[in-house]
């Protein structure tokens, strides 16, 4: 670990954003993270992935959603709202 790292409450090194150090972005998100992320419940999410509207992989056991599907989620209601659908 250099100085500018520090421990995350589950005791997994994270990132701190400094100027000489880049920030590691998100690229994929637990079903929970992407709830806080899209402000939807846990059951809407998972009706979303039911229908193909947002997309997830699996790691093992562990359902994550990747960024990219959580922008073309956003860019799908954003254009259903331009047409009104």
């Amino acid at each position: 670990m250099t100085a500018d790292s520090t421990v995350s409450s589950k005791g997994e090194p994270a990132m701190t954003t400094t100027a000489s150090t880049p920030t590691l972005d998100v690229q994929l998100y637990k079903v929970t993270d992407a709830m806080r992320v899209l402000n939807l419940s846990r059951t809407v999410i998972f009706e979303q992935l039911r229908t193909g509207r947002l997309r997830s992989v699996k790691q093992g056991r562990t359902r994550l959603i990747p960024a990219s599907a959580i922008h073309d989620y956003i860019a799908l209601l954003e254009q259903e709202a331009r047409t009104g659908r």
